[in-house]
């Protein structure tokens, strides 16, 4: 039925780390669409320079290491990681070039047709200067701190995505030039407002006052910089006894973590470059020279300004009907409940569950999963008061969640003080499946378990922005599910094998395969047999190379990719019957759904886990299958939703590229899913 992955055709995969640079092409060119709210595409660009920055953070900085130590294996896609470094160079440059010149020549003339206006400080009139003046004097001044560089004063360390100022200064007297480096403070706006809706870079002002600075010198030259640091962290699990310690030293070496690309401003002259080049130790393909400002992705400043008529209109998300009519625990007795956020309201389904859960006497117990939230959330209070309220309280605190490492560990703590009892995950493992349990003994005596399975993190400022599904069940098999798996994650259990869980790194991953073979089984024998799938991102090649078998087998494949891809669709004799699809808009699309045809009674999982090598081998992940058939006919609903040619999409081709469909061959434009989604009541109050 199948052949192996060795027969398969060796250029069968896409390189990751350009389909990665793809996705973000992707945003940028919502940055570009005209038809777009203009702060919206202000805000894009600014989404498309943080993207770019964690992705030189860490998978340039993956990449770095691996050649550093001699690990420089060929990667899936053919490349050597020398090569792939280089490539990656020649794309980001094309793309940074290509987003500097979106600002320049289309967001920011049409920001001062709306009459808001980034202005350098050549063009600020006089009484604009007179007042960014005392502005310096009052609020910039007092935190710089010029650092020179000769003899007694080595080069000053540069950290990663700080903005600054490379100065050279000559003495009158001596006639002797000296570079100084002036780091722009962090704590400083991007832009500082000069009323009127006009804006300044913060480095202009700065650098206007640079002889108050330098008192005495003669100001020759100054150009912005800026520098990006490998910020992965590397702890040995297996070798600390005090994990949280060791992550926190770790933290405080990320910044001073190797230099990975190195941003100046056109401007610059050779001489200044070359001391930048010499001093950090920069190679040629490190080296971005692009139009200033630098750092766009401050431009989320301007692109929340207060108006409302350059922004999408307000969407005011919903409550399930059910929810409004009855007791929250009384509803899940009586039947599951699919949530669909931002669309339905995270405030009054999950926060209102732990919330509910703190404040009522009869529950005895609360079990939650917290990879990223804030300190301030609602559910994280919650939790504390139920802690001070006696009841027990369990929450697996994921410390090792990239980029929010220090503010998990800060929060994990203030549980602790709660009385919470806190676990840390497990040894060599990320734990990523969202998952909430609510120990309650109900009116007629029952010891009940209420669950929540969900898509998304446990967060309320993202679960505003984020697409996510999330499942509430009060399901005897999901309860005893979620008892085994939390007992996996606080014990030492081994279990492998659930009853509507699949469950990373034990069985995830030979679960799909098995799905992905039972519809190449069932097209053979006649039986109606499809896969649709919708994640993040999609690399596992061995997940890949089974799609590969079954389209060859001639199972229809429909793939909704928000990121990277590297599986090759429309190949003759490999992957005919694949078709890839891509969203990107108002919402993030976030959640991950599997649906199976299974011979006509379609079998669907949602759940945290992308096809990803990390998520199936090195992390706890959970889907749970949907049972309920109004459920799964809303999941089929939406993955129909996006693969249709009515509906505006990126189309992904066999070489790589994706192509944008906005309008059918009349001009007409395509349908846009996620005001659709937004718009469709029976999507909205199916649970009503």
């Amino acid at each position: 039925m199948t052949r192996k992955a060795d027969q398969l055709p060796a250029d069968r995969f896409l390189d990751r780390e350009e389909g990665w640079l793809r996705f973000n092409q992707r945003v940028l060119e919502l940055a570009e669409d005209t038809e777009i709210p203009l702060l919206e595409r202000t805000r894009f660009l600014a989404i498309f320079s943080s993207n770019l920055d964690e992705f030189f953070m860490v998978r340039v900085a993956g990449l770095k290491r691996r050649l550093a130590t001699g690990v420089a294996v060929a990667t899936a896609s053919g490349y050597h990681p020398r090569d792939l470094l280089e490539r990656i160079s020649e794309v980001a440059h094309e793309h940074m070039l290509r987003q500097s010149e979106c600002f320049h020549r289309s967001v920011a003339p049409a920001l001062a047709d709306a009459g808001i206006r980034i202005v350098r400080w050549d063009h600020l009139d006089d009484d604009e200067c007179q007042r960014m003046r005392r502005f310096f004097r009052r609020s910039v001044y007092p935190m710089l701190t010029p650092f020179a560089v000769d003899p007694a004063h080595p080069f000053p360390y540069i950290s990663g995505r700080s903005l600054n100022l490379a100065v050279r200064v000559r003495d009158p007297h001596t006639g002797r030039q000296m570079f100084a480096r002036v780091k722009v403070p962090s704590v400083l706006p991007r832009f500082i407002d000069l009323g009127g809706e006009r804006f300044v870079p913060v480095e202009d002002v700065i650098a206007a006052h640079l002889p108050q600075l330098f008192e005495g010198m003669e100001v020759l030259e100054r150009h912005a910089f800026r520098v990006t640091r490998n910020a992965d962290l590397e702890v040995d699990e297996d070798e600390t006894d005090d994990l949280v310690q060791s992550l926190e030293n770790e933290l405080l070496r990320r910044r001073f973590g190797p230099l990975v690309r190195l941003e100046v401003e056109e401007t610059i002259t050779d001489q200044m470059l070359n001391v930048l080049r010499e001093e950090l130790g920069a190679e040629e393909e490190e080296i971005y020279r692009v139009p200033g400002p630098l750092n766009l992705a401050g431009l989320a400043q301007i692109a929340d300004l207060d108006r409302p008529e350059l922004k999408y209109p307000p969407m005011v998300p919903v409550e399930p009907r059910v929810l409004t009519q009855e007791d929250f625990f009384a509803v899940l007795r009586e039947r599951e409940l699919l949530v669909h956020h931002p669309y339905e309201s995270f405030a009054t389904t999950t926060e209102r569950f732990i919330a509910l859960a703190a404040t009522d006497p009869r529950v005895m117990a609360i079990k939650q999963t917290l990879y990223r939230t804030s300190g301030d959330s609602p559910i994280v209070e919650a939790l504390i008061e139920a802690a001070r309220a006696g009841k027990e309280v369990v929450v697996l605190v994921e410390i090792k969640a990239r980029f929010d490492e220090r503010n998990n560990i800060e929060w994990a703590r203030k549980l602790e003080e709660a009385g919470c009892h806190v676990v840390y995950g497990l040894v060599g493992l990320k734990t990523h499946c969202k998952i909430a349990m609510v120990v309650r003994q109900d009116d007629d005596g029952t010891l009940r378990r209420y669950t929540h399975v969900g898509t998304g993190n446990y967060h309320p400022r993202t679960a505003r922005g984020y697409e996510d599904f999330g499942l509430f069940s009060a399901d005897q098999e999901v309860g005893e599910d979620l008892s085994d798996l939390f007992n996996h994650l606080t014990g030492f259990s081994r279990k492998k094998h659930y009853r509507r869980l699949l469950v990373a790194p034990n069985a995830l991953r030979d679960g799909l395969r098995r799905q992905i073979q039972h519809e190449v089984a069932a097209h053979l024998q006649g039986s109606p047999a499809r896969i649709r799938i919708k994640v993040n991102s999609l690399v596992d090649e061995e997940i890949i190379d089974a799609l590969y078998e079954a389209s060859r087998a001639g199972v229809p494949i429909d793939l909704w990719v928000r990121g990277s891809c590297v599986l090759r669709p429309g190949i003759p004799g490999l992957s005919e019957t694949v078709r890839v699809r891509s969203v990107l808009g108002r919402f993030l699309e976030h959640s991950r759904v599997f649906v199976f045809e299974n011979g006509g009674e379609p079998q669907v999982w949602i759940g945290s886990a992308d096809l990803m090598p990390r998520n199936l081998d090195r992390r706890v992940e959970a889907l749970i299958r949907v049972t309920d058939p109004g459920h799964r006919r809303r999941l089929v609903g939406l993955m129909e939703l996006a693969m249709s040619d009515t509906t505006s999409s990126w189309h992904l081709g066999s070489d790589g590229e994706w192509t944008r469909r906005t309008h059918d061959e009349s001009g007409a434009a395509l349908l846009d899913l996620q005001n659709t989604v937004r718009g469709d009541r029976h999507l909205r109050l199916v649970d009503g």
